[in-house]
């Protein structure tokens, strides 16, 4: 007969943890992609002007997320920082989700075709008047499917702030592995969080998308 020693707390110890990968993915993605925004339309409007920027970003697209943990966390002790280890956490996943983010959104502004530009201009819109209500509107239904990938993607990635000392779900999870010393089930668990998080935010992503082909 099955038995466990997995019990209802240890059930909520995870539920805890994914409460803080939760809020670490909204708090990476709002600095992404908020810094996305500027950084795309800017790599979008002045390519060569910006082309350093995009050196810049090349770097936390190709270094390990991994590394840049321990990187900056090193550098923050150095410098004498007193930052908190999820506020690092939610800035290294920030700015690596603007580094993604930001050819999501230069990628969706350059989609919107020339012709329609010089038709919002040939109307009276200004330049800002044209970005604001035509190529951005536009550009943000190329860009989303993109940047929900994103989001799912930096959902995952928070499992590595557990090198850095954050208790997310992962960490949850071997905290009680080495307990009670039933791997395959408390991963199973952990794995079915995950995937009811990324099913919640995948529908919510789908159902935006319906609206918008609706309002066409």
């Amino acid at each position: 007969m099955f038995s466990t020693s997995f019990t209802v707390n240890d059930l909520m110890f995870l539920l805890q943890g994914a409460w803080v990968t939760v809020k670490l993915t909204v708090g990476a993605m709002l600095i992404g992609t908020l810094a996305g925004v500027v950084l795309g339309w800017l790599r979008a409007a002045l390519p060569r002007a910006t082309m350093p920027v995009g050196w810049f970003l090349d770097i936390f697209r190709s270094v390990p997320l991994l590394i840049q943990f321990v990187l900056f966390n090193s550098l923050k002790s150095i410098v004498g920082l007193n930052w908190s280890a999820f506020t690092v956490g939610c800035l290294v996943l920030g700015i690596y989700a603007a580094a993604f983010c930001t050819e999501i959104i230069r990628s969706g502004i350059l989609a919107v075709g020339p012709n329609i530009r010089r038709a919002s201009r040939s109307l009276g819109l200004t330049y800002w008047q044209d970005l604001r209500y035509i190529v951005l509107p536009l550009a943000a239904r190329v860009a989303f499917p993109g940047w929900l990938n994103l989001v799912l993607g930096v959902m995952k990635d928070t499992a590595l702030v557990m090198w850095i000392g954050i208790v997310e779900l992962l960490r949850a999870s071997q905290t009680i592995v080495t307990r009670i010393q039933e791997p395959l089930l408390v991963l199973c668990v952990a794995g079915v969080i995950y995937y009811l998080m990324s099913w919640v935010v995948a529908r919510l992503g789908a159902r935006l998308e319906k609206r918008w082909q609706e309002n066409d």
